[in-house]
């Protein structure tokens, strides 16, 4: 018998702090979480709600956003605390009519997300959700670390990163742009 597995947030920098409204804390539980937009506009999200419909698997803790999960071994306890977790926001904040409907859909959202773990231990894994032809659709991909003696390792574990972000306490100024002054000002207007 393999062992259980099951998803979990993962954050290597900081940047899912700043481009989810509602970030997921490090290591919660996760899930796909399209249940979030079944009933929204997908055409009018913007921004944020944007980049968390295209790209966030959901913390069953938080209900926050992560843009990676990572492939991680779960008892049967950690596996049911994650659907009780699940399903108390299903039915508090999704309106579920009692907890057993609430406690029946998060573990169909449990059961899901453990699918998608029929990789090794430590695998990391992303998501890009679409609409096709009118239905959500989820498109998953595994990163994987090159090997550190294979060729090229070196000069890829020196560009890991896309951004390195600096966190300072000083107050930096903030921009502003007058947008009506400058179509005033523009010429022909």
């Amino acid at each position: 018998m393999s062992a259980l597995k099951l998803p979990r947030t993962l954050r290597l920098d900081a940047s899912d702090t700043f481009v989810f409204a509602n970030p997921a804390e490090p290591g919660e539980w996760a899930v796909t979480g399209s249940f979030l937009f079944w009933d929204r506009d997908l055409d009018a999200l913007d921004g944020k709600a944007r980049v968390a419909f295209r790209s966030g698997f959901v913390g069953v803790t938080s209900l926050g956003f992560a843009t990676l999960v990572v492939v991680s071994e779960a008892t049967e306890i950690e596996r049911d605390a994650a659907v009780e977790d699940l399903a108390r926001h299903i039915q508090e904040r999704l309106g579920a009519p009692d907890r057993a409907t609430a406690r029946l859909a998060a573990r169909e959202e449990v059961d899901f997300a453990a699918s998608l773990c029929n990789l090794p231990l430590g695998s990391v894994v992303a998501m890009h959700r679409t609409t096709r032809n009118g239905e959500i659709a989820e498109d998953f991909r595994t990163l994987n670390r090159r090997d550190s003696g294979s060729p090229g390792a070196d000069r890829l574990h020196a560009h890991a990163r896309a951004f390195h972000i600096v966190e300072t306490d000083e107050a930096e100024p903030e921009e502003r742009a007058d947008l009506i002054g400058l179509a005033r000002n523009r010429p022909g207007a």
